[in-house]
Parts: C-alpha cells; sequence; structure tokens
C-alpha cells in the first residue's frame, strides 16, 4: 500500500475506537495521529507530559497547537526520578518509565470516560531498540500509525499535504538517551543537555543531539550543518557554551546525527 492507502486505514481504524486519549508530545508521529483522530470523527483527548526529561520547548508546543487547533488536552505532571529504572538509567529504562506514565494516562481517560489509548510509535520504530513498546503492549495501548505500517517518511508526507506545522520537525527523544546506560540521571544533567541543545537549535542546526560521556560533551549534528559549529569563532562560542554548563570537554562526532547512537 502506499501512504494514502495506508492514511485511509488508519482513518478507518480510528473512526471506530470513537473516543480516544492521544498521548501527545507534539512530535511528528503523534501530532499526525492527533491530527488524524480528529479527522476520523473521534471524540480525542490530548494527553500531554509535563517531566524532566521532555524539554520544555516542546511541552508549550503541544500546548499551542491545541489551543490553535480547539483540541480538548490534559497535561500530567509526571515525576519520573521517582522511578528507580529511570535514575539509574537502566537498559530498560524506557519500560519502566512508560509504564508508570501510561498508567496515568489510562487514569486520566478513564475519568473522562474514554476507553481506549493512543500513541504514536510508527513503522519504523519496530525495527530498532524500544523497550517502551512491551508496555505500551501490556497495558493495551494502541499504536493506530504502526498498525497502518506508517514509516516516519510517509507520516511528513501526510503531515505536509495536511499542513501541520510538524511535517519538517527535527525528530525528538527523551533526553535520557543522552548518556550511557548505568549512568546516574539527574535534574541537573538532564537541565545542562537540554540548554545545550537549545543552544546549538538556536544556531540554526536542524538536528542536533547532546551525548554525554562523563565530562565531555558530543554533539552529533547533520554534516550539512558542521560549518555552523565549525566556521571561524563558532568552534570557540559553542565549545564556552557548553563549558558554562559545566562540561569539561566538547567535541563534534565526525560520524554526524544518527538516532539511538547510544545503544550501537
Amino acid at each position: 500500500m502506499d501512504a494514502h492507502e495506508k492514511q485511509q486505514a488508519l482513518l478507518t481504524r480510528l473512526s471506530s475506537l470513537g473516543s480516544v486519549a492521544a498521548a501527545f508530545s507534539a512530535g511528528v508521529d503523534s501530532t499526525y495521529l492527533l491530527h488524524a483522530a480528529v479527522q476520523a470523527g473521534c471524540r480525542v483527548l490530548a494527553v500531554t507530559v509535563d517531566a524532566s526529561a521532555v524539554p520544555r520547548r516542546e511541552t508549550q508546543a503541544a500546548e499551542d497547537f491545541c489551543r490553535a487547533n480547539g483540541i480538548g488536552q490534559q497535561i500530567i505532571s509526571f515525576d519520573q526520578f521517582t522511578v528507580p529504572a529511570f535514575v539509574h538509567n537502566a537498559k530498560d529504562r524506557c519500560y519502566h518509565c512508560k509504564k508508570a506514565l501510561f498508567s496515568e494516562i489510562i487514569k486520566v481517560a478513564s475519568e473522562k470516560g474514554i476507553s481506549r489509548v493512543i500513541e504514536g510509535s510508527n513503522a519504523d520504530d519496530a525495527l530498532v531498540y524500544r523497550p517502551g513498546m512491551l508496555a505500551v503492549e501490556e497495558f493495551g495501548v494502541i499504536s493506530p500509525l504502526l498498525d497502518a505500517g506508517l514509516t516516519k517518511a510517509e507520516i511528513r508526507l501526510l503531515s505536509a499535504e495536511a499542513g501541520l506545522p510538524t511535517a519538517s520537525k527535527p525528530s525528538l527523544s527523551c533526553l535520557a538517551t543522552r548518556f550511557p546506560y548505568g549512568e546516574t540521571l539527574t535534574p541537573e544533567k538532564l537541565a545542562a543537555v537540554e540548554a545545550g541543545e537549545s543552544y546549538l537549535f538556536s544556531l540554526g542546526l536542524r538536528q542536533a543531539r547532546v551525548r554525554v560521556h562523563g565530562e565531555l560533551a558530543r554533539i552529533e549534528a547533520l554534516p550539512a550543518d558542521f560549518p555552523l559549529l565549525t566556521s571561524p569563532g563558532a568552534a570557540a562560542a559553542v565549545a564556552e557554551k557548553l563549558r558554562s554548563l559545566g562540561f569539561k570537554h566538547v567535541t563534534l562526532d565526525l560520524a554526524g546525527f544518527r538516532s539511538g547512537s547510544m545503544d550501537e
């Protein structure tokens, strides 16, 4: 099936659900899923998580999108530091974190009289390490984009056709993914990564990660954007900024950005 045939299958599936609580992060996938649920005629509640591992700019973007489109939203304050596996950054951290998170989302849905919870995993996610998907399955949370076979590229295409602001938005992930498994996470460490990445995006980078290895910050960016980091004066400014956030050493990864590189 092509993207439009998959889209029709998605809309048919969503329509059959009637009412849904959609886990909404304002990323590419969850924004398209929320839009599709509305287009399918569902009674929709967007549920957004406000947590330390989610950049504040994303929570604000989620609020702005729902407000602009008249979509009901509930924001959940979720303290990920109450989840031991998150604090210790265990390899199955995402499973334990999503288990606690979806427990809260399901509770909100129940209070609103909504029986089904949906989330935005896509077909590409089935090909990589995603321990959180086990929690999704255990709770009976539905992944309509994955079930329809929609890939990230197809979701971007359909998002562009729908005029969604996220069509070309960089892919995002939990800030905990910037650290090696087994390194204890703290609010201060996550805040330093968030501030560093916000600074890099302010320079015009289309994609960026600040991966942390002890006192060293390893920057991943698209190779085409390397000049924004290495041009005269830029390298010194980037190094100074990241050192001000607590990193002693700053390096640019010549292999460029790759999603999930800490799993390599």
